[in-house]
């Protein structure tokens, strides 16, 4: 290939190693292992974009006749703008270019965005739209389909991709499609079943994150903006009030118990009530209980069927 070429595609077997793909790996692995998984992949991609010295470390995922696809999603260096909720449901034909190469499990190393070839003229506007001057996508492939694609955007200086940083996306991918597509026949159903729900968007650090409305306990007023408690442990502010999370989560999942707080009766583990002792919810995996107001007592025991 000549070395002023603008992009270059390569099967895994052309990439050569290099001795800094075990520290990849192992950060992916430790990850994939310890966290929730949508979390797990965002930490995934941070510590692969902060490793590689990139701008941008993003997924994005097929759905289940690859006929389109969406961000799911993506870490950003800090001051880089982030484009996880841009492109959702989008038509595959918007990016065929790219497709043809990644379903034949090749990684697409687009050193010169600005000189993509004319058959890439959507995906090359797409790409200019974010300010990417280079981009290296890698296939992820499970059970020899084409499921999904991780990849790193270079937005302040053009980057001469090396086959050793596909080789690293590849093995990386390896470990993304076990741990989100992997599991038991039970946990493929059920991940299949939520490949496309509608995903809550946090700015989280320097990157931002889609969040499922199952994966939130509950959400609780901070003055102006909103905390909200996470399945997998922890929480996180977020700018919007807590009037705006009441009319994003759907009503069918979660409830007002207190003029400050929403939570998710799935992860509702007890109720405690009593004529003389203020009313509180426990939330599965939360140590502190949560009060529950007067007003809204009944209604919530009509939802919790007790």
């Amino acid at each position: 290939m000549d070395s002023d070429a603008p992009f270059e595609t390569l099967e895994r077997d052309q990439c050569a190693p290099a001795p800094a793909l075990g520290t990849w790996v192992h950060q992916v692995a430790l990850a994939l292992m310890s966290r929730p998984q949508d979390e797990a992949i965002f930490l995934a991609l941070q510590a692969l974009g902060t490793l590689a010295q990139v701008d941008r470390a993003w997924m994005f995922e097929y759905d289940a006749r690859a006929l389109r696809f969406r961000n799911t999603h993506e870490w950003c260096r800090s001051g880089i703008t982030s484009h996880v909720s841009d492109l959702q449901d989008a038509p595959v034909t918007m990016i065929a270019w790219l497709h043809r190469a990644l379903s034949q499990r090749r990684a697409v190393m687009i050193h010169d965005v600005a000189r993509m070839p004319r058959a890439a003229r959507s995906v090359q506007a797409e790409m200019l739209r974010q300010q990417d001057r280079s981009v290296l996508s890698v296939p992820v492939f499970h059970e020899g389909r084409l499921r999904a694609c991780i990849g790193f955007d270079a937005t302040r200086a053009p980057v001469r991709w090396q086959p050793a940083q596909a080789l690293g996306l590849f093995l990386c991918a390896d470990l993304v499609a076990q741990a989100r597509y992997g599991g038991t026949e039970t946990e493929r159903s059920r991940a299949r079943a939520q490949l496309y729900e509608p995903l809550l968007y946090l700015r989280l650090g320097h990157g931002t994150r889609g969040l499922a409305p199952a994966d939130i306990l509950g959400v609780r007023s901070a003055r102006d903006y909103s905390q909200i408690w996470l399945a997998g442990g922890g929480s996180v502010r977020d700018m919007r009030p807590l009037s705006a999370w009441a009319a994003l989560l759907p009503q069918e999942s979660f409830m007002r118990i207190h003029r400050t707080a929403l939570v998710n009766l799935g992860h509702v583990k007890a109720l405690e009530r009593g004529a003389s002792m203020p009313w509180t919810v426990q939330l599965r995996g939360l140590g502190q209980p949560w009060s529950v107001s007067r007003p809204y007592r009944q209604a919530l025991r009509a939802r919790l069927g007790v």
